[in-house]
């Protein structure tokens, strides 16, 4: 079986508030989009489980990677056969677009359609959350909003078809634990929710990622790469997640395409995409 594991983009994060246990509570957006990885899972030709990982490096050890700890976690409240799975990495990692949670959830997917394990959506999220928060996101895989630790998922009223996006991964990585380590946590005026039932081409003055606030200091590159987005015409340009890639909404795809092509002319776009929302 083969599957497409996708990416997401957070469409404004509030950081509200840190908790006693060390985390934060958070409230933003995350909205999939067309940038993929390839996940392959066939019958096991050695009788154990296996992970090969081509495409982008990782610097993860097989057993360290989120796939077959996934994998794992399955076969151990279900009767999974082993398999030989096979990951192509196309989604930048370090980038706040939640590749590995992606792929992580889509090896959920694929081992429970492929060996008919009977999970609902409901108990392959559980599994999730305890692989990572975003990991439940991509169980769902339609705009939704997340509080708390990311964990707390509702619908959220935003439709983006039709429009186009572009997302740049500039030649480094941020940590999580990089982003968390200088944010001021702040309970905004409004709720996000409220202030993204506007217009995207409003968003610009009302939806901001409170990661920015600190990070730009130490990697303009966000920032020039947001003012770049919007100077060919984004309707609504920010960073991801807790970065390092910036995305810029707009009008249709087809000048999401152009822009690409004009920007992966330089030198400090090494990995871009365009596409549809």
């Amino acid at each position: 079986m083969i599957v497409f594991p996708n990416a997401k983009i957070n469409i404004g994060l509030d950081i509200l508030r840190r908790r006693d246990d060390g985390y934060h509570d958070i409230c933003t957006v995350m909205y999939p989009i067309g940038w993929r990885d390839i996940l392959e899972v066939v019958p096991s030709k050695s009788g154990e489980m296996t992970l090969t990982v081509t495409g982008n490096h990782v610097d993860c050890p097989v057993e360290k990677n989120l796939v077959m700890k996934a994998a794992r976690l399955l076969a151990s409240v279900a009767d999974v056969p082993a398999s030989d799975i096979y990951l192509h990495k196309v989604i930048p990692d370090g980038a706040g677009m939640g590749g590995g949670s992606a792929d992580a959830a889509f090896t959920l997917i694929a081992l429970n359609e492929m060996y008919s394990l009977g999970k609902s959506r409901e108990e392959l999220a559980s599994l999730a959350s305890r692989l990572g928060a975003d990991c439940p996101f991509f169980i769902y895989n339609r705009p939704l909003l997340a509080e708390g630790t990311g964990e707390k998922f509702s619908e959220v009223n935003i439709d983006l078809g039709g429009y186009g996006i572009v997302v740049v991964k500039p030649d480094f990585a941020i940590s999580t634990a990089e982003a968390y380590g200088g944010v001021v946590p702040a309970v905004p005026e409004s709720h996000l929710a409220d202030r993204l039932s506007v217009a995207p081409e409003k968003w610009k003055d009302i939806v901001g990622n409170d990661f920015v606030r600190h990070l730009d200091k130490k990697y303009p590159l966000i920032g020039e790469m947001t003012a770049m987005l919007y100077a060919k015409g984004a309707i609504y340009a920010s960073m991801t997640g807790s970065g390092s890639a910036v995305y810029g909404i707009f009008e249709d795809s087809d000048t999401a395409d152009m822009v690409r092509s004009e920007m992966e002319k330089l030198p400090e776009c090494r990995k871009i995409y365009s596409g549809n929302l």
